[in-house]
């Protein structure tokens, strides 16, 4: 029984490096000996789930594993099927990069099944290399150039990450600290995630490499094991671009915590200078008989001339204490 739905695409490898897609009333009359045939599907489209469930020849658990809605990095040997689940950076226009795209592979050495909810950057640019003759040209040189460009990809993220701190840190004490403790804490969000869901990532490569499949050689598991080291790296800066991300979150914490005991410094002076002038209004305003001055035309004008020196005083005290 043939596809009911087009599928996302479906590739015919010719072996160096090109491809021609494949129509869907003939993915099920394909033979190993056409070439490797890469069908790539959108797991959510019931007729593409209920192809993979009765018509793909797949065993169950690669069929579960191609239809599961959650899923963690990481690689499993069936019989000589190798299932992949992996993610990839949130590339889309208008998407945040933590918010991670997996893609779920069922490999062999003469078919590729993959699934997927979102579309995924790097599976186009991989589909756009074949088309244009400089594509894999087996199993293990997808498995391997796929995996390069979700890394690639990570790096590029990890990058902007590192350039958007440093602008940060630059303008540190020039901007305005609620916009730049909102900017900081939401970069620092983002490395915490991004660094959740690298490491899964790694784990699921190193268990790749470990895999015994005939049609994976020598040169490619050497060549996942240079990704497996980049993205190692790239991990070892989501640490430190975190913990840079933590100093300049004490930083502003620092600077706002001076900037309130500058402002209550202030206000403690000002109610040190005021403090005896309420006094002394206060003691004089008292509604009773025997108040000085009551009597006197120029009472009113040498008090306030009185209150006047007495600030004065303050101010010359309060300079030589160096409070001021």
């Amino acid at each position: 029984m043939a596809l009911d739905s087009d599928p996302l695409h479906a590739l015919l490898l010719d072996g160096e490096g090109g491809a021609r897609a494949l129509p869907p009333e003939q993915v099920d009359r394909w033979t190993p000996e056409q070439g490797l045939l890469w069908l790539h599907l959108d797991y959510t489209d019931p007729q593409a789930k209920h192809w993979l469930e009765n018509h793909s020849g797949l065993p169950e658990l690669a069929v579960d594993a191609l239809l599961a809605e959650n899923t963690r990095p990481r690689a499993v040997t069936l019989n000589q099927h190798l299932l992949l689940a992996l993610r990839g950076v949130n590339t889309n226009p208008g998407a945040d990069p933590e918010d991670m795209v997996s893609i779920r592979l069922c490999v062999s050495a003469g078919r590729i099944i993959s699934t997927r909810k979102r579309r995924l950057l790097s599976v186009v640019k991989l589909v756009d290399d074949l088309q244009q003759g400089q594509g894999p040209c087996n199993s293990a040189d997808l498995l391997v150039q796929l995996n390069e460009r979700l890394v690639e990809r990570m790096g590029q993220t990890v990058e902007n990450l590192d350039d958007e701190l440093s602008e940060l840190e630059l303008s540190l004490l020039t901007d305005a600290q609620s916009e730049m403790r909102h900017a900081v804490r939401n970069l620092r969000r983002q490395c915490i995630s991004l660094r959740r869901y690298y490491s899964p990532q790694r784990d699921a490569f190193n268990q790749l490499q470990s895999e015994r499949l005939e049609w994976l050689t020598t040169d490619h598991r050497l060549a996942l094991r240079e990704i497996s080291d980049r993205l190692l790296r790239h991990i070892e800066d989501l640490d430190m671009l975190r913990e840079r991300a933590a100093m300049a979150q004490e930083e502003l914490a620092s600077q706002q915590s001076e900037q309130l005991n500058l402002r209550m410094y202030v206000l403690s002076i000002i109610s040190a200078i005021f403090l005896p002038l309420g006094f002394l209004t206060g003691l004089l305003g008292i509604n009773v008989g025997g108040i000085p001055g009551a009597d006197n035309d120029n009472a009113f004008m040498m008090f306030l001339i009185s209150l006047v020196l007495m600030v004065g005083g303050l101010f010359w005290l309060f300079r030589r204490w160096r409070w001021l």
